[in-house]
């Protein structure tokens, strides 16, 4: 099989990436460049050329990228509370602008972290603050959330606090934060698996609802019924046997779920149009699993896809798919360099869809951002971006021993005997003149 490194053969390797080459000025996520949602001229999408595209294939969008707002009444009915004219309308809309500044500032920090040598590695979101900013802003506390390794933005707005995002990538911890202090599993490095995590979680709610454990809340709103899981996946996370699986068992048990994939277009070096020759929101339908496509660059759609999305896990309706097209604005993670496999012009056609910059234009334009809001923002972006990196700077290496205190719960006897296999061996580089290790304090 050719190499999908270089863009000529990637070009040429399939129907997919025939649909790339037709897409090449930036429209692979199913929109016209003139910025509407598709339904008069659908141009050309993944699946191939509008002949071939179905409604579901174009991407639900209210903002277009100039951050002019378009009604649609399907979605704007979850959104009453931001759509309100209101001073608490207008908080909810800086709040969630908010959100994402200080997310891309994390990112932006984090970064330069890792390239001073503070951190071991680090996956950058820019670029995605959209679809995880409106997705998690659409959970309730007593939902669950099962992760990848890039939900930093999803994190944050469950409550983790901006050093305990770093710690796992600074290489001294497994685990960055306690998940039942936030109802957040700590992020997942095998690629989809947490899709499977998430199933088991919301088989366990039906379960304490039906023994009566607990009791789905009945407040006569849109957030009545049990508590819901969403599980975020990427597009490389589709072509997994554990993401399909957790496909079929939550369709079998129509459990409440939201199983929500982030298409950043990329996984690591491989297009997604080579993985799919199809939208991704299609294979929800050999399921059984209702699937939604949504302008992953639009925080205010993705938020009531979401809202939509969970009121019919916590009702009973079962699970959904939700395809968010978005972009991977950075490299995969630190470690990569993207210049090898994609172009510059297709990361310039998506630099105009800026998800914030859009959010920011459509706040302007009804003299809901302000000079003074623009910089109060950007203050509170750097204020937490110094807290990021004095806490990550103080953070001590633990003990070399300690990586084996919370293998199990319980005492094991294999875990015993590695244990003192290693201290035995930290042992031989002991100082006789200082009594200590050269394994002990900041070995990293």
């Amino acid at each position: 099989m050719p190499s999908t490194m270089g863009s000529t053969s990637r070009d040429d390797l399939s129907r997919a990436g025939a649909a790339r080459a037709e897409t090449a000025s930036g429209t692979t996520d199913g929109t016209t460049t003139d910025g509407t949602n598709g339904s008069t001229n659908p141009g050309t999408t993944a699946a191939g050329t509008a002949s071939t595209a179905r409604p579901g294939d174009i991407p639900l969008r209210l903002l277009d990228e100039k951050g002019v707002r378009h009604p649609d009444p399907a979605l704007d009915r979850w959104l009453t509370d931001v759509d309100a004219g209101t001073g608490d309308a207008r908080a909810a809309l800086l709040a969630l602008y908010e959100e994402m500044v200080v997310a891309r500032r994390i990112d932006a920090e984090a970064t330069a972290l890792q390239r001073q040598g503070e951190l071991a590695l680090w996956p950058p979101l820019q670029g995605q603050e959209a679809a995880q900013v409106g997705s998690a802003a659409a959970l309730r506390t007593d939902d669950f959330v099962f992760s990848s390794y890039r939900e930093h933005a999803v994190a944050r707005k469950r409550g983790v606090a901006p050093v305990d995002l770093l710690r796992v990538w600074r290489g001294i911890t497994a685990s960055g934060w306690d998940p039942y202090a936030v109802n957040m599993a700590t992020p997942q490095v095998i690629i989809g698996a947490q899709a499977l995590h998430g199933v088991g979680y919301a088989l366990g709610i039906q379960a304490d609802v039906e023994r009566g454990v607990v009791e789905p809340r009945q407040d006569g709103t849109d957030d009545d019924g049990t508590a819901a899981v969403v599980a975020y996946v990427g597009d490389g996370a589709m072509s997994q046997g554990d993401v399909n699986e957790a496909f079929v068992f939550a369709a079998t048990w129509q459990v409440p779920l939201v199983l929500f994939c982030q298409n950043n277009q990329w996984a690591i070096s491989e297009p997604v149009t080579l993985q799919s020759g199809v939208p991704l929101v299609r294979r929800a339908d050999g399921f059984g699993v209702p699937g939604v496509r949504v302008d992953g660059n639009d925080v205010l759609a993705v938020l009531a896809v979401t809202r939509e999305a969970l009121h019919r896990a916590r009702t009973g309706g079962g699970p959904t798919f939700v395809e968010a097209v978005t972009y991977r604005m950075g490299p995969h993670t630190t470690a990569d360099d993207p210049t090898r496999y994609r172009d510059a012009s297709e990361l310039d056609a998506w630099a105009e869809r800026d998800p914030v910059a859009r959010l920011a234009a459509y706040l302007r334009a009804g003299g809901l951002l302000t000079d003074d809001d623009e910089a109060r923002v950007r203050a509170a972006a750097d204020a937490v971006a110094a807290e990021l990196r004095a806490g990550v700077v103080a953070l001590e290496d633990p003990p070399p021993l300690s990586v084996f205190d919370h293998v199990y719960a319980e005492p094991h006897a294999t875990v015993a005997a590695e244990r003192a296999e290693h201290a035995a061996y930290l042992a031989g580089f002991a100082d006789t003149t200082t009594g200590t290790t050269s394994g002990e304090g900041a070995d990293r």
